[in-house]
């Protein structure tokens, strides 16, 4: 048998164990030694980035004076200089900006291997120092009592044991908190990470600007001064290039096509009233478009059941729409806007035969909402496009612009940064994000849509430039 004043003994040591393992083991979590060396780094770093911000500024006001007195081939080619000289110094500031973040990313991960590493350390001390507390447990009163005679020493023993218990329960608290504390470093690094794709998609895109803008001022230096002619004929090609593009047929989904120049006014009214940028808008109505081409259109046959079949093949699909959540929105949707729900396309499912994992189709017009959803949005919606709610229109394009723009905001587009906008475009298809670094099924639709939006993003660009 095992007597317990050896035992207690062994309680007193164990109390002092714990105690140096609180005091020694995690205030280290929450102590950061400075680095003078990596301290002075980041202020050089941000020195350097500070006085290009300066400069950049300077030039964005040079670059908006000369686009406005510009008027002819000298004030264009002035103009040209300072756009290639302003994106050289903000491709120059996000580079520093990059260099930073890389090293608050490395920081970042080394805090939270650290904090890992403590939870496991603490973990296997708690382990230790519950079977030492099994281990008392299992004494009974009487052998307790059998085992010490002097009842003064069991008192004394006791105490230790309630300070080992004590020192237990703030181990638990002090390891919890430190799980608290991992959670909060892992949340900082995915926006350090946000932050440093959104400034590397801007380097990209300002190489794009200097590249193309250095083509066109030496198109225009091939204009020596006084050639003014040969200039209006340049000019004249731009006015043309402008005109196509304007001209060029906008494709929408499930209604027919506009031109870029009326597509690109409703986008520029929906951005006016959410914050998100018009080629966002475009660009989500695009790959919709795209999807559309795909997926191809049905049309439900049976309201009840939600069944449907293809519109122009005939063949049949089980549960185009979830019934009734979508059938009986649909059908009062088509009723108040004096439509027949037998002839209105929706999208169709993504295979003949329903299963739990494939879905539903429904969706609606350009926006592609399923008619649940347009019911939550219609009273905004009607308010933004100036009808009553009962009035707006997912199959018309001024409707479907201002709802893709405004579902677009709820998702965090309004932002502007390339994460933001990527990551509502991968929610509007699918309703999960598509962080930088992570690979899930809908990662390709919000890379899609942000390649639509740069393309269109020139063409915006270039009809402002005129």
């Amino acid at each position: 048998m095992i007597r317990i004043l050896q035992t207690t003994k062994v309680w007193a040591g164990a109390s002092f164990f714990v105690l140096a393992i609180i005091f020694g083991f995690f205030y280290p979590v929450f102590i950061v030694l400075a680095d003078p060396t990596a301290d002075a780094a980041q202020a050089k770093l941000q020195a350097e980035y500070d006085e290009l911000q300066k400069d950049i500024t300077k030039w964005q006001g040079i670059l908006n004076d000369t686009k406005a007195k510009s008027t002819g081939l000298q004030g264009d080619i002035k103009y040209l200089d300072a756009k290639i000289k302003e994106a050289q110094l903000t491709i120059q500031a996000k580079n520093i900006a990059i260099q930073k973040l890389g090293g608050q990313i490395s920081d970042k991960n080394k805090k939270i291997n650290d904090l890992n590493e403590k939870i496991v350390k603490g973990k296997t001390s708690l382990a230790q120092i519950l079977r030492k507390t099994n281990a008392i447990d299992s004494y009974s009163l009487a052998q307790i009592m059998l085992d010490n005679k002097n009842l003064s020493d069991f008192y004394k023993d006791l105490d230790t044991f309630s300070i080992v218990q004590k020192a237990m329960h703030d181990h638990f608290v002090m390891i919890d908190q430190t799980k608290t504390s991992v959670e909060i470093e892992k949340k900082q690094l995915d926006e350090k990470k946000n932050q440093e794709a959104d400034a590397k998609h801007e380097v990209e895109v300002k190489k794009t600007t200097i590249t193309q803008s250095k083509v066109e001022k030496n198109q225009l230096l091939t204009v020596t001064k006084g050639q003014e002619a040969a200039y209006q004929t340049v000019l004249a090609e731009k006015q043309a290039k402008a005109a196509k593009i304007r001209a060029a047929l906008f494709r929408l989904r499930d209604s027919q096509g506009i031109s870029f120049g009326d597509a690109l006014q409703y986008a520029n009214a929906a951005s006016a009233k959410t914050g998100v940028r018009p080629a966002l808008i475009l660009a989500i109505l695009t790959q919709e478009s795209d999807l559309g081409k795909n997926q191809g259109s049905c049309l439900v046959t049976n309201i009840d059941t939600g069944d449907g079949a293809g519109k122009n093949t005939g063949t049949p699909f089980e549960k185009v729409m979830k019934s009734p959540r979508d059938t009986v929105p649909f059908k009062n949707i088509t009723a108040r806007l004096g439509l027949d729900w037998k002839m209105q396309a929706v999208s169709c499912p993504p295979g003949y035969t329903w299963t739990a994992n494939r879905g539903y189709g429904g969706g609606m017009g350009p926006s592609q909402f399923i008619p649940s959803t347009w019911e939550l949005f219609k009273t905004r919606l009607g308010v933004l496009v100036g009808k009553s709610a009962e009035q707006v229109d997912p199959w018309n394009p001024q409707d479907a612009f201002m709802a893709t723009g405004l579902y677009m905001s709820d998702l965090g587009a309004s932002g502007g940064s390339f994460t933001s906008e990527r990551n509502a475009a991968c929610k509007y298809y699918s309703g999960s994000s598509c962080q930088p670094g992570r690979k899930p099924a809908n990662v390709f639709y919000g890379d899609q849509v942000m390649q639509n939006a740069d393309s269109i993003q020139n063409n915006i660009d270039f009809l402002k430039g005129l």
